[in-house]
Order: structure tokens, then sequence, then C-alpha cells
């Protein structure tokens, strides 16, 4: 394996902790700006948005550029937009930091998978762009919970700025590292969307953002529901956090094997229905039982609940692979975009239930978003298998 390529997953870890640390962040965002947990959703909300739309779009713009410097620049802005937030003064500035982090992000994630493909070959590719996603699931595993707990003791603002010092230095690092010269396919935005056109492509994004809206409905706030839900201290979020990790881990290394095994189609729809029963089963826990039975349930679920959330996403990618091999690049570009959208809209529908509800509502809620998407996926048929074409 070319080495080169564990710097480009430490940047993807960088990025991506920002993303699943934000939730145990918000109620002390929330308070020292003087606002609501709902509406220091927003922040998550902003910076999904950006990275959904900001990853085509800035993709296409620099397409044709040298990718050691796309990557390094990128990362500096990403590093700005954590410095920014560390030294935030208001919530708009906060706003403001979120989105240029989140077009930051995107951007890294396209580049950083296809200078991963260039550096191993055309032989490699698969296990190429495997350890640079795998930067993802170690932020989840390892960032998450390390950020939470930085936050416990020294404040939101070191999180933000253990990032982005984290991300400094991976920058220099890319800077040194890469080769010069590396240069990608330049692609139009619209040649990048005529993927959606092909047959299930777009019920297949539609999954997506449907699995991942019922997820982050609960993922956003799982501080609130928590803290307020099941009576757990604030130091609690560590742990919870690297619970669910550990099941994200054992989720995403699992999923590809017993998709191999069971086909990816039927891996995705075990995932939707154990998703809908592990929301469900969360709701009645803060419902049925008093905070010192709920709150150790609370962080016991999040194991399975992580096994579950992560076995989705490599054998979803599966299938849209499957619809249109020849465009492989492109849809799971379009997938990660589905993704983030579905990240914003979660946030969105979560904080409007902590509004007018209570934390333990929001696995009732999250558990319809699955339900959805297997009725997509049911209307959706043949699957892929069907549609491959013959080897």
């Amino acid at each position: 394996m070319d080495r080169r390529l564990v710097w480009l997953a430490v940047g993807s870890f960088a990025m991506s902790t920002v993303g699943f640390v934000f939730s145990s962040l918000l109620p002390a965002i929330a308070r020292d700006a003087h606002i609501s947990v709902p509406h220091a959703g927003y922040l998550i909300t902003a910076f999904s948005l950006s990275y959904a739309v900001g990853a085509p779009v800035l993709s296409a713009l620099a397409g044709a550029i040298d990718r050691r410097r796309v990557l390094a620049v990128t990362m500096l802005f990403f590093v700005a937009g954590n410095a920014g937030a560390a030294l935030s003064s208001s919530f708009e500035t906060l706003l403001a930091a979120q989105i240029l982090m989140g077009m930051a992000a995107g951007l890294f994630a396209a580049t950083a998978q296809a200078t991963a493909v260039a550096l191993a070959g055309p032989d490699h590719r698969a296990r190429a762009i495997a350890v640079v996603v795998g930067g993802t699931t170690f932020a989840v595993a390892l960032g998450a919970p390390a950020g939470s707990l930085i936050a416990a003791l020294w404040g939101w603002r070191g999180a933000f700025l253990s990032i982005a010092l984290l991300g400094f230095a991976c920058a220099a690092i890319l800077w040194m590292r890469l080769p010069h010269g590396v240069r990608g396919t330049s692609l139009t935005l619209r040649e990048r969307l005529t993927a959606i056109g092909r047959p299930g492509i777009l019920p297949s994004l539609l999954v997506t953002l449907l699995y991942l809206t019922g997820g982050f409905t609960i993922i956003s706030y799982l501080a609130p529901l928590a803290i307020d839900g099941a009576g757990l201290p604030g130091l609690a979020m560590p742990a919870m956090l690297l619970a669910f990790g550990v099941g994200a881990v054992i989720g995403n290394m699992a999923s590809g094997y017993v998709a191999d095994r069971i086909g990816a189609t039927r891996m995705v729809v075990l995932s939707l229905l154990m998703s809908t029963a592990i929301c469900i089963v969360l709701a009645l826990v803060l419902k049925l039982f008093p905070h010192d039975v709920s709150g150790p349930l609370l962080i016991a679920l999040m194991v399975p609940w992580g096994i579950v959330g992560w076995a989705f996403p490599p054998a979803q990618a599966s299938r849209i692979v499957g619809y249109a091999p020849d465009l492989a690049h492109l849809t799971l570009s379009l997938n990660a975009s589905a993704l983030y959208f579905g990240i914003a809209l979660g946030t969105v529908v979560g904080g409007r239930i902590l509004e007018y509800a209570t934390p333990s509502d929001l696995g009732l809620v999250a558990a319809a978003f699955p339900l959805a998407a297997l009725v997509m996926l049911w209307v959706s048929r043949p699957s892929p298998v069907a549609v491959a074409p013959a080897e």
C-alpha cells in the first residue's frame, strides 16, 4: 500500500470529526450564544448542506487543477473554518465558519478519493478508496468521542482548535508528500449530474437521503436526548459516542462480508428494518423507564445502533455502483451528496421535534424515514443484479 494514502485518510479523519462531534457540542454552544439547542442545530444543517452542494460544484471547478494543490489549499480553508469557529463571537460568525468547513470537506473528500485511485493504480482502486473512507470511520470511532472529551475539559472552542491544529499538520504533510502534476478530469457540473438519469440511480439516492434523515433526526441531538431525556451527565457524551463508534467500525467491517453472502440489496433491507426497530426501542426506553435505568440502556444501545447504522453505507454504495458501473466515480459522489442532504434534513426535523415535543419523541419520528426508504426500495425494483452488465 502506498503510505501516502494514510495522510489522505488522516485528512478525511479530521474533516469528518467535525461532522460527528458537533452533536455533543450543541448544548454548550447554545448556552454561550444565548439560543435554543434546535436553533444551534442549524449549524449542523449549514455544514451538511455546504458539503452536499460544495462537493459536486467545487469538484467541477477544480477538476483540472493539480490535486496536491487542491488538497493542501482545501485543508487550509478547513483549518481557517475551525479557527474561525474557535474564535467566533456570534452565532453568525460560527455559521459562516460551518459553511466554510462544509464546502472544504466536500471538495476534499471527492479529491482525496480520486487522488488515492491515481496513486494506487486501477488494480488497487477499491482498496485505495477504502483506506481514505476508513478515515471517516475512525472519525466516528475515535475522533468524535475524543473531540467530545476535549470539549468537556476545555470547552467547545478547544475542540475546534484541536481539529484546526490537526488539519494544519495534515496540510503540510500532504504538500510535502504528494507528487506534483497529478490532475483530474475536467467535467462540468451538468456532466457530473447526468448519472442521475440512469435507471435506478435517482430512487437509490432517495433511499440514501431518507435513511440518513432518520438517523440524524436522533444523532444530531444526542446531547439533549442523553441529558434531558435520559438524565445522563454531560460527561457521559464521550462514552456514548465511543460506544456508537465501536459499533460503527464493526458494522462497516461486517457489511461488505455479509453483503457478499446475502446480496447488497438484502443487506440494505436488513439495515432499514433494524434501524426502524432501534429507533422505536430508543423512544420506548426513554418513555417507559426511569432515568437510573434509561441512561445505562441508552449507552448500551449505542453499540448495536452503530453496527446497524454503518452497515448501510457500504451495501448501498455497492447497489448504486451495480446500476451503472461505468459511472461509479459520479454515482458515488452523488451518493455522498445525498448522505449530507439527509443529515441536513434530519437535523431540521429533529430540531422541530424538540421545539414542539420531547427528546423521547425523536426516535418515533425517526423510525418513519427508514420505513419510507423501504417503500422506495420496493417500488424501484428490479434490483441492481438484474440490470448489471453481464461479465
